[in-house]
């Protein structure tokens, strides 16, 4: 058995996170939770998310409870020349700065990303932005629903015949988080090589776009422009909800091995070999067709045990499931996926490293919870910087 680190992949990496709502504080949390010290930097108002409930616990929204573990918590006036110069205290042992400020105002500010590169030449600066800072919609603010109306996310994602919908996650949001932690992972990497930090951008904007798959190598190739198809595909059938007997099942049948299992568990021997229904192209021309058989052959079976004898028998299937149930499911705790924390429940890593796995050493930090303890690190008990602290 191999042995475990107890700290995890990034310890002795110092964070400072100034970033607030979604994508830099999830950011923030996937560095935590693998060993990084991260010390989150509030506003004087606080984090947002903060008062985006109910639900609550303590001072913080369920949102806020989410994002936010694994940091010890402080909050500054960066409007204050004394908030200011806490940060560069902080900043001068950091590995990496977080922030979501609109461009421009650490410009304003005087700790511009110019500024902190010539006094922090090692710092990996990282940005989560709505638009990022060049091109027509340079600098302007961005938000998860939005950037999903803009970059045509929306557009596909609904019902055939019906209006455009929202995904009912921020995945705009949660991905710009993963790839902002992905691109600072990067540069550290590469600042092994030349000593230096870099400015990191993940922008809602491009990170959105970077989604539409595979309906923009689609179009690359001279598809038309797509619209809504409900739960199919665009390019593969059947992969799409059918109904069983008590509710819907995903069939995620990609290729003609796939489909002849389906057919043989339905007892549907015949389709395989009928031109109708013999290659991807074939089927996704007689959809209508096809759905009739195969429902037709599933009216007998419930949804969770066709799923089973599907995805035994290797066909891709799964029940279309809410959310109690799968937070209920033996694989979801057998996965370690529910994780308890000083009080707080949450949402393990789903990054498993063997060696150094992730660990769950602090609960999301109240308001200003350990600013007498990273004034007193710091060296800044009495000083003149410790003034643009903000207590409650």
């Amino acid at each position: 058995m191999t042995e475990q680190s107890a700290t995890g992949a990034l310890e002795g990496l110092l964070v400072i996170d100034a970033s607030r709502v979604l994508g830099g504080p999830y950011c923030g949390q996937i560095l935590g939770d693998h060993g990084a010290r991260v010390i989150k930097v509030e506003p004087p108002q606080g984090d947002e998310t903060r008062l985006w409930g109910p639900p609550f616990h303590g001072d913080g929204a369920s949102y806020y409870q989410g994002l936010n573990r694994n940091k010890e918590g402080i909050a500054l006036d960066f409007s204050r020349e004394e908030g200011r110069e806490f940060l560069m205290h902080l900043l001068e042992g950091a590995d990496v700065f977080i922030e979501n400020f609109k461009t421009g105002t650490l410009e304003k500010w005087g700790i511009g990303r110019e500024e902190l590169r010539k006094r922090f030449p090692r710092l990996v600066h990282a940005r989560v932005s709505g638009f990022g800072e060049d091109g027509p919609y340079g600098g302007r603010p961005g938000y998860d629903a939005a950037i999903q109306a803009l970059v045509g996310i929306m557009s596909v994602n609904g019902e055939v015949g019906g209006k455009p919908q929202r995904v009912g996650v921020p995945v705009v949001d949660m991905v710009t988080g993963l790839n902002a932690a992905l691109g600072i992972m990067l540069a550290l990497q590469e600042r092994h090589r030349s000593g230096l930090g870099q400015f990191v951008e993940a922008s809602l904007y491009d990170c959105g776009f970077s989604l539409m798959h595979p309906h923009l190598p689609n179009m690359y190739l001279g598809a038309p422009v797509p619209g809504r198809s409900g739960n199919a595909h665009p390019n593969i059938t059947p992969y799409d909800t059918y109904a069983a007997q008590d509710g819907d099942v995903f069939l995620a049948v990609g290729n003609n091995g796939q489909f002849a299992n389906l057919c043989k568990v339905l007892g549907l021997d015949d389709m395989p070999s009928d031109e109708r229904f013999s290659t991807n192209a074939n089927r996704k021309e007689n959809r209508p067709l096809l759905r009739e058989r195969l429902e037709a052959a599933m009216a007998s079976w419930t949804a969770e045990a066709i799923a089973e004898k599907l995805i035994t028998s290797g066909v891709p299937a799964a029940p279309v499931r809410s959310l109690d149930q799968v937070i209920a499911d033996p694989h979801t705790h057998a996965r370690k996926m529910i994780v308890d924390t000083e009080g707080v429940r949450g949402t393990a890593s789903p990054i498993k490293l063997e060696r150094t796995p992730a660990t769950y050493r602090k609960a999301p930090p109240a308001f200003g919870q350990h600013t007498d303890q990273v004034t007193e690190e710091f060296g800044l008990t009495g000083s003149k910087a410790a003034e643009g602290l903000v207590r409650r």
